[in-house]
């Protein structure tokens, strides 16, 4: 309880010191806070191109140019849920419109999701099925998430060409060949690239999901994204013309495209006299004659002896001398008054105090409980495992990059936020086209801006010119490191006139010696036994060193305060004219 007592007033000191502090640097938080968005009001718009159709030819390109509704159709179906019995409508309305949030180019429209939390479908069908086999494929797309992404999807799908394949009844069950594009929602931020893979054997599709997926670039700048699938069986991931992820599909999907050619043999079981412990007790092994159990972990040190300063005949505790009894006290009704009791005061100042009996020590032939020793099992035969056989699933596809033919394109996706713009959709089989795609549009729009969302942002301040420019709130650690270097750079030569300068770190470090006092004073009271009185002189020494500083720090502050203050009447007064 006397450690709890002595830190109470120094815990309210220091919150009281720090509260101080981020008041004053409160007030120019906010006039600097006013000062940036005054200034970001008044920026400039930058010059930007107009949007001018891009020449480059490929089996399905897309700009969302007037006619983009002949193209695209929005899912009329109900999505599918074999985790729910409930139904959700594709009820997401989409827009072709320009971007509402740092437009890049003039003109430039893309698709827009328009509701936040919201089921949206729309598809797009090819003019020709796409067949990749033994050719590049390309897929590449622009992502703009003007309100940013906290949970939701921005992928597309391209989907498996089929008489089935209708737009109006597109949904999550429609059959895709594809998924690629970016995805978050909490710890989960990857970009997918899924592809749907066909058992040979059954008949039956399988998804293959890429083992280890690049983190989605969540911004509010335009993101152009691009996969490339080779006939080698190879792929390649670009974010924004930087490569990020490369790969086989053959080792870097889960499941794996083809199984393993052997399986353990699910008709093995254990034999039951496998004896598969290694180690086991020496049955051979017996207890020592000199072994004794019973031995205690400690006994009494015999060597030990009484302090001279011991005061056996002095109680521990005694009725607090100074205590009175409460004048409305009733003994009648409340019984014969008792003072409360306190520690001797006798006993602070000596070793200890009452009947005083040795300590205890470590017992040198203390050995515990005997146990046998281990040792290596002969009949240890090892880890059992089943026997392995010829999988009969085995199958092997040595080109997965032969995708079944592509019909359509669809974005099937449920968002939190509204306002993601898709653009600029390229699928086909050159990377120099896709590459001359980006160039055209990407690479002319991004710079633009990232200036503009530069130019908006608030301007930072100009870094302090010295430790008494610095704000406690921008950086506390740094805050306390440069106001004790200069704090000790000026008592080194003059005490007085550092704390005059420095009076809150002055202060700081008094409330500092008397925490580091009363912890140890604290851990002394709570081991059950008395300081020792050198602790205790000590520790009062120390006390009034620290009660004389406090004295010291507030007439070296009113001091510093008065002579400032005098320093601005006298500046007032040069500046001011005559009172009329």
């Amino acid at each position: 309880m006397r450690f709890n007592a002595a830190l109470i007033p120094v815990l309210y000191s220091s919150a009281a010191l720090l509260g101080h502090v981020r008041a004053a640097d409160s007030d120019d938080a906010t006039e600097s806070s006013t000062t940036s968005i005054a200034e970001s009001a008044t920026s400039s718009s930058l010059e930007k191109p107009t949007f001018i159709p891009s020449e480059v030819k490929a089996p399905f390109f897309e700009q969302f140019t007037d006619d983009w509704e002949t193209r695209w159709a929005p899912s009329h179906a109900k999505k599918e849920d074999a985790k729910s019995d409930e139904e959700w409508a594709y009820i997401g309305t989409w827009a072709v419109e320009e971007p509402h949030v740092l437009k890049g180019i003039e003109g430039d429209k893309g698709l827009v999701v328009k509701n936040p939390a919201a089921h949206h479908a729309i598809s797009a069908k090819f003019d020709k099925a796409i067949d990749n086999k033994g050719k590049t494929l390309v897929v590449q797309y622009e992502v703009k998430l003007q309100n940013g992404l906290e949970c939701g999807g921005a992928y597309m799908k391209l989907l498996q060409d089929n008489k089935k394949l209708h737009a109006e009844e597109f949904s999550n069950a429609s059959p895709y060949v594809i998924m690629f594009g970016p995805d978050k929602c909490g710890a989960t931020n990857k970009v997918h690239f899924i592809f749907k893979h066909k058992n040979p054997k059954t008949g039956e599709y399988e998804e293959k999901h890429l083992k280890s997926s690049p983190m989605a670039r969540i911004v509010k700048t335009t993101s152009v994204y691009t996969l490339v699938v080779k006939p080698d069986q190879t792929f390649q991931i670009i974010i924004d013309g930087e490569q990020l992820k490369e790969g086989s599909l053959l080792e870097d999907f889960t499941p794996a495209v083809n199984p393993e050619k052997e399986i353990d043999d699910p008709k093995d079981t254990k034999p039951d006299d496998w004896i598969d412990q290694a180690r086991i007790p020496d049955a051979v092994a017996t207890k020592p004659e000199d072994w004794n159990e019973d031995a205690p972990y400690e006994i009494i040190d015999e060597e030990a002896t009484k302090p001279e300063d011991w005061l056996e005949d002095e109680p521990t505790m005694i009725p607090d001398p100074e205590a009175e009894k409460p004048e409305d006290w009733d003994d009648e009704e409340d019984g014969d008054w008792m003072p409360p009791m306190v520690s001797n005061s006798k006993c602070d100042e000596v070793s200890g105090c009452g009947k005083w009996e040795p300590p205890t020590k470590k017992n040198p032939d203390y050995k515990g409980k005997w146990t046998a020793p281990y040792i290596d099992n002969p009949e240890y035969k090892g880890v059992w495992a089943p026997a392995r056989i010829a999988n009969p699933d085995y199958f092997e596809d040595k080109t997965p990059a032969n995708f079944e033919p592509m019909g359509a394109i669809g974005f099937e996706i449920w968002t939190m936020q509204s306002d993601i713009l898709f653009d600029n959709i390229y699928i086909g089989h050159s990377v120099e086209d896709a590459e001359k795609l980006r160039a055209e549009t990407y690479d002319i729009k991004h710079p633009i801006e990232v200036a503009e969302d530069e130019a908006t942002k608030p301007k930072p301040s100009d870094p302090p010119k010295s430790p008494m420019d610095l704000k406690f709130m921008d950086d506390p650690v740094h805050y306390v490191r440069e106001k004790l270097h200069l704090f000790w750079t000026i008592a080194r030569n003059d005490p007085i006139q550092a704390i005059q300068f420095l009076p809150e770190v002055a202060g700081g470090l008094g409330l500092l010696a008397v925490t580091f006092i009363a912890l140890i004073i604290g851990a002394v009271s709570m081991s059950g036994s008395s300081p020792p009185p050198q602790v205790k002189k000590t520790a009062e020494s120390v006390k009034q060193s620290v009660t004389d500083t406090k004295d010291q720090v507030v007439d070296a502050a009113t001091s510093g305060s008065e002579k400032a203050q005098a320093e601005i009447n006298k500046r007032t007064t040069r500046s001011s004219g005559p009172a009329e």
